[in-house]
């Protein structure tokens, strides 16, 4: 009997069909693939089936093909290579998928000139009363020039269309049609956090605005005109779609500075009830008003259990409020702008945090925690070590975000407490800043990886798009192999650099991990049917390339939601870009040249 089970249940995990009595039949089959099933290294089969939402079975040709059904839709895929879909845990798609139109993205440009050439571009199609915007996911070492751009080069190609362009997370350029735009003059005292630059007749030129937290940034930012609501939809659709074309099936949103709750989720509320998105979008609720927060998550968690769509259960990855965070309080989120010095936490952060803890705890709500430093690391573990005497933190999912400096000590202290770590390729963007502050013996294991994957933590990779870096996955997948910065500057210790299967481990299966979900993010029967066919083989072509890779098809819970090439007729149609002057429209978002 022990025998015959055996047998049996590896006919499943194989997929074979032999037993045809009651079983269900394909909606989908992929076959001549290289399917990573990602379940174990190197284990590669040839074909997959779908049925409805699931993974129906994973073999051979042969053997999946055995659930084929009259209407079942087959696809040759040629030899080209098939993932589980990527799961960035930690993406402000939400706030992002509300201006994504109305952006420029510098990401990916190889020039500064382009850059430029783009921004003038811009510019003569911007309409009266609208910014050309820059919003992050760039830095200078990406250009062949190695340099910011000046402010006269930004006046020079944007004449009188008010541009903003934010650098990081620290600085932000303003020409001179901005400062008119926002009346300031050449009597204007220079603003918090900014410089007025002025020409030799005492004429402003441009608005430098410099500031660690990024409060004033996005406060200005905050001043520019929106898009119309019918263009807000548009551009939630645009940056989900660009997020399937590489390959990206699920995001857990981690709020952002200026996203409120729950007004600035009506977007995705109607397409989530319209069965339009196309992504997974677990969100947590990021606290806005520093000495308010206690009266926020009080508020939401009643909101929250209220409302069935917004419903928090931690076996569920679909569209919900997640938990709370990344800022659960003002007082206890420090900063990773390499540009400034390190924090210090202020005294009273603990005796606010508390209260902030508990209230998630008690009422079972995950958490995540934003935290560059270790220094701010060990002050935080104090306070959830203290909560944890009363409120067992241990079934709650809960973890840090970041932690590029943190230490084994601490690493420790996370696993003793059942919280885990979401770490994101930050540091291939500022990497270079990071070694001018602390130098390179400093940088050689931020994050330490390696030592969180031996000590047995959850750990799952993610983008912090679209602000501080870029969305693209695939640099952070770079970044995680190589060790390397946009820039190809090598930062990390090659030694603390994972291989690709690993890399790719945490790009999938990770965020289910850091959530305590049961296990998803493999390519197994009754595995959640997210999976993308890549444009290149992702395990065997050039490193120093990993970044390039886009989805050939995207499959979210069964449904192709992205074709492209040879699979083009296969998927949805493409919807236009609005308004027309949108910069999506010209150029799309992460660009190749």
């Amino acid at each position: 009997m022990k025998t015959f089970c055996r047998h049996l249940f590896v006919l499943f995990f194989l997929g074979s069909s032999s037993f045809t009595f009651g079983q269900p039949r394909a909606d989908l089959i992929i076959i001549n693939a290289k399917v990573h099933t990602m379940a174990e290294k190197g284990q590669i089969a040839q074909s997959v089936a779908i049925a409805s939402d699931k993974i129906l079975s994973v073999g051979s040709n042969a053997q999946v093909l055995k659930s084929k059904a009259k209407n079942t839709r087959i696809i040759d895929a040629a030899g080209r290579t098939v993932i589980p879909g990527l799961f960035d845990s930690h993406l402000h798609v939400i706030r992002a998928g509300r201006f994504y139109n109305a952006e420029l993205r510098w990401d990916g440009v190889k020039t500064l000139k382009r850059a430029l050439d783009m921004l003038g571009e811009q510019a003569k199609r911007t309409p009266k009363g609208q910014w050309v915007r820059i919003v992050g996911g760039w830095n200078e070492y990406q250009f062949e020039e190695k340099r910011l751009p000046t402010l006269t080069e930004i006046n020079e190609v944007t004449g009188d269309v008010p541009t903003f362009i934010l650098y990081l997370y620290g600085k932000a350029l303003l020409n001179n049609a901005a400062l008119k735009a926002l009346q300031i003059d050449a009597d204007s005292p220079n603003p918090q956090g900014g410089l007025i630059e002025k020409d030799e007749s005492g004429n402003p030129t441009g608005l430098l605005l410099a500031e660690p937290n990024a409060y004033i940034l996005y406060s200005t930012l905050a001043k520019l005109p929106e898009l119309t609501e019918k263009e807000k939809i548009n551009s939630t659709i645009q940056f989900n779609t660009e997020l399937n074309r590489l390959g990206v099936t699920g995001v857990m949103d981690a709020g952002g500075g200026f996203q409120n709750f729950p007004d600035d989720y009506v977007i995705t509320d109607s397409l989530y009830q319209q069965k339009k998105l196309t992504v997974r979008l677990p969100y947590f609720l990021f606290a806005q008003k520093k000495g308010a927060e206690l009266s926020d998550y009080s508020r939401w968690i009643d909101i929250v259990d209220a409302d069935h769509v917004h419903t928090v259960k931690t076996d569920n990855e679909g569209y919900r409020v997640a938990g709370g965070g990344e800022n659960l309080i003002a007082e206890a989120a420090d900063f990773e702008n390499f540009l400034f010095p390190r924090p210090e936490l202020p005294p009273t952060m603990p005796s606010n945090l508390i209260p902030v803890v508990e209230l998630l705890a008690k009422n079972k709500w995950p958490f995540r925690i934003h935290a560059t430093y270790d220094e701010s690391i060990s002050q935080v573990l104090d306070v959830l070590e203290k909560v944890n005497k009363n409120i067992s933190l241990e079934e709650i999912p809960w973890f840090f975000d970041h932690a590029e400096t943190i230490t084994e000590q601490n690493m420790r202290r996370i696993k003793a407490l059942g919280g885990g770590i979401a770490i994101q390729h930050r540091m291939a963007y500022q990497g270079e800043l990071f070694v001018k502050r602390y130098g390179k013996k400093a940088a050689f294991d931020a994050p330490p990886v390696k030592k969180m994957l031996e000590i047995g933590l959850a750990v799952g990779l993610g983008t912090d798009g679209t602000r501080v870096a870029s969305y693209n996955p695939w640099i952070a997948l770079q970044w995680l192999v190589t060790g390397k910065t946009i820039g190809n500057t090598q930062v990390m210790n090659p030694e603390n650099t994972v291989d690709r299967f690993t890399a790719l481990r945490l790009l999938t299966s990770g965020a289910y991990a850091l959530m305590k979900y049961p296990p998803q993010g493999t390519i197994q029967p009754g595995r959640a049917a997210d999976i993308a066919i890549l444009s290149e083989d992702y395990f065997t072509m050039p490193v120093d390339k990993l970044h390039s890779i886009t989805a050939y098809m995207t499959v979210v819970d069964g449904k192709i939601v992205w074709a492209d090439k040879e699979f083009s007729s296969l998927g949805p149609e493409k919807l236009p870009v609005i308004p027309e002057w949108s910069p999506v429209r010209y150029y799309g978002g992460y660009q190749t040249k």
